[in-house]
C-alpha cells in the first residue's frame, strides 16, 4: 500500500458528533521535524469549544456508562480491528508529526491495548462484604469516574490514546482528549476510527492547542478526572490547576532511568541493551540514559556501546536503512546542544556527537547520537532529563554504590539491571526507587498492556496497564441494604 503523504494529514477536532475546521481559536502551524519546514496549519479551540467538547461528553456519559459490557468490549475490539487495518497510513502520518521512524508499529501498539482493555470491560465487578454486625447485605459497585481529561505528550501521541484511553473507554468513561501541539495530527485518525467503529458520538472527543486549551480543560468543572503524560514542570502547574477543584490526577511524567551494568552479566548483551537510548530518537520518558558501569568492566562497555553507536544512520525517517531521525524541534536540538556543551565544561569526556548534523540534513532538527562518559552523576546533565539521544556514562565500584548512584535522582520511572546474580537481582529491585525494574533487559515503556507503568517521586503517579490501570478510572460505590 502506498500513502499519499500530502493528504495523510487530516486537522479537525472533534465535538460530539461535530468535526471542527474553522475554530474561534484561530490556528496554528506544524513544523515538521525532519525538515524544519512549516508542512500544516490546524485548528486551535477556544474556551467555548473546550466547554462544547466537555458538555458533548457529558451528555455522551449518560448512555455510555449503561452500555452493556459486551457490547462495549465489542466496539472496542472494532477500534483495534481499525487500527491494525489502517497501520500504515497512520504509522506515515506518526512520522510526519514528530519524526519518529516509519513504522505501522505505531498503530499495532495501540491496537493491542484496545485488544487487552475491551477483554476487561465485561470483568468489571465488585465484591459482598460480611457486614459486622450483621445488618443486611453489603456489597460493592464499581461506576466509572465520569468525564476524564485527557492530556498527552507529542512524542508518542497515538500511543497515549491506547495507554490512557483504552482503559477509561472500558471503564465506561467519556473523553476529552487535548492533542500535543507538535505533533496533533494522529490524534484525528484516532478520532475517526472511533466513530467508525460504533463509539457513540460524544464519548471520544478532541480539541487542540497549547497550554491555555489545557488550562481551560483541566480547570473545567465538568471534568472527573485528568490524565496527563509529560514534563514534571508542566506536571506541577497541573496539579495546581487542579487543586481548586480537587480533580483527581494521574500523571506519568520524566525519568532519568539508570541502567546498571555488573562485572558479571553477559557483556555483548548488555552493551546491546544500552545502546537503545536512541529509541523514537532519544525522546523517551523511560530510555536509559544513564549508564553506570563497574569499574573492572567500564573501558569494555563504554567502547563497545561507542562502536554501536556509531553505526546508527541518522536522516530521513521515511528512508530505508535510517535507524534514527530528528528531535521535535529547533528549540529543543539547541538545548541538547547547550547541556552537552556545559557537561564537557563540567569535566564529563565527549565520546562521540555532540553536534548538529548539516548537508543535507542541515534544515531539520538532526542531533548527532552521543555518549559522554565520566559524567559525574551530581552534574547538572545527569540530573535534568534532555529528552534527545544523550548518554551519561558512570562508574561504580561497589554493589552499594551503584545503588546510590542510580538513586541520586528527583525521578523515578524505569530502572534496569545487568547481572547474572539472582540474589543482587533481588536485593537491587527491592532497593532502587522506581515503578519499573528490568533485569537483564533496557527496553523501555510497558512490558505489554498486561503490565502496570508508571513512576514514582517526581515521575508520576498512578498507573497505566493492567487491572491497576483500569482501577484508575472507576469510582467503589459501597452499598448496604437492610431487610
Amino acid at each position: 500500500m502506498t500513502v499519499d503523504r500530502s493528504a495523510a494529514l487530516s486537522t479537525e477536532m472533534l465535538i460530539g458528533d461535530r468535526w471542527v475546521s474553522d475554530s474561534e481559536g484561530g490556528t496554528m502551524e506544524h513544523i515538521n521535524p525532519a525538515t524544519g519546514k512549516v508542512q500544516k496549519s490546524f485548528p486551535v479551540a477556544s474556551v467555548r469549544e473546550v466547554d462544547q467538547a466537555v458538555g458533548a461528553a457529558r451528555q455522551a456519559f449518560k448512555e455510555w456508562r449503561r452500555w452493556q459490557p459486551d457490547k462495549r468490549r465489542d466496539v472496542l475490539r472494532e477500534v483495534a480491528r481499525l487500527l491494525v487495518e489502517r497501520a500504515e497510513e497512520i504509522g506515515v502520518v506518526c512520522t510526519l508529526e514528530n519524526g519518529g521512524l516509519n513504522s505501522p508499529f505505531n498503530a499495532l501498539h495501540v491496537a493491542e491495548w484496545y485488544e487487552y482493555y475491551a477483554g476487561w470491560a465485561d470483568k468489571i465487578s465488585g465484591e459482598s462484604i460480611r457486614a459486622f454486625p450483621a445488618a443486611g447485605l453489603d456489597y460493592t459497585v464499581p461506576e466509572p469516574v465520569g468525564v476524564v481529561a485527557v492530556l498527552i505528550a507529542w512524542n508518542g501521541p497515538l500511543g497515549f490514546c491506547g495507554m490512557a484511553g483504552a482503559a477509561a473507554l472500558a471503564a465506561g468513561c467519556c473523553l476529552v482528549i487535548k492533542s500535543p501541539e507538535q505533533a496533533p495530527f494522529s490524534p484525528v485518525k484516532f478520532a475517526q476510527i472511533c466513530l467508525e467503529a460504533g463509539i457513540p458520538p460524544g464519548v471520544v472527543n478532541l480539541v487542540a492547542g497549547g497550554p491555555e486549551v489545557g488550562d481551560a480543560l483541566i480547570r473545567h468543572p465538568g471534568i472527573n478526572k485528568v490524565t496527563f503524560t509529560g514534563g514534571t514542570q508542566t506536571a506541577k502547574k497541573l496539579q495546581a490547576a487542579c487543586a481548586d477543584t480537587l480533580t483527581p490526577l494521574v500523571m506519568e511524567l520524566g525519568g532519568k532511568s539508570a541502567n546498571i551494568v555488573f562485572e558479571d552479566c553477559d557483556l555483548d548483551r548488555a552493551i546491546t541493551s544500552a545502546a537503545r537510548f536512541t529509541g523514537n530518537n532519544g525522546q523517551g520518558c523511560s530510555l536509559p540514559t544513564r549508564l553506570l558501569v563497574q569499574d573492572s568492566v567500564y573501558d569494555q562497555v563504554v567502547a563497545g556501546v561507542v562502536e554501536l553507536i556509531e553505526k546508527v544512520v541518522v536522516g530521513d525517517p521515511f528512508e530505508k536503512g535510517v535507524t534514527m531521525g530528528p528531535v521535535i524541534s529547533e528549540q529543543a536540538c539547541n538545548r541538547m546542544l547547550d547541556m552537552i556543551r556545559g557537561a564537557v565544561d563540567d569535566g564529563a569526556k565527549l565520546l562521540t556527537g555532540g553536534e548538529r548534523l548539516g548537508g543535507a540534513l542541515a534544515d531539520g532538527f538532526f542531533l548527532a547520537p552521543t555518549i559522554l562518559g565520566n559524567v559525574d552523576v551530581q552534574s547538572h546533565i545527569a540530573q535534568e532529563e534532555i529528552f534527545g539521544p544523550v548518554l551519561c556514562v558512570s562508574r561504580f565500584s561497589t554493589e552499594e554504590e551503584a545503588v546510590e548512584m542510580a538513586n541520586a535522582t528527583r525521578y523515578g520511572l524505569a530502572a534496569y539491571v545487568q547481572t547474572r546474580d539472582f540474589g543482587r537481582a533481588q536485593r537491587l529491585i527491592e532497593s532502587l526507587e522506581a515503578g519499573n525494574v528490568q533485569i537483564n533487559s533496557s527496553g523501555p515503556g510497558p512490558v505489554s498492556p498486561a503490565s502496570p507503568f508508571g513512576g514514582v517521586k517526581q515521575s508520576g503517579y498512578g498507573r497505566q496497564g493492567s487491572i491497576e490501570g483500569i482501577r484508575e478510572f472507576l469510582s467503589v460505590k459501597n452499598v448496604l441494604i437492610n431487610s
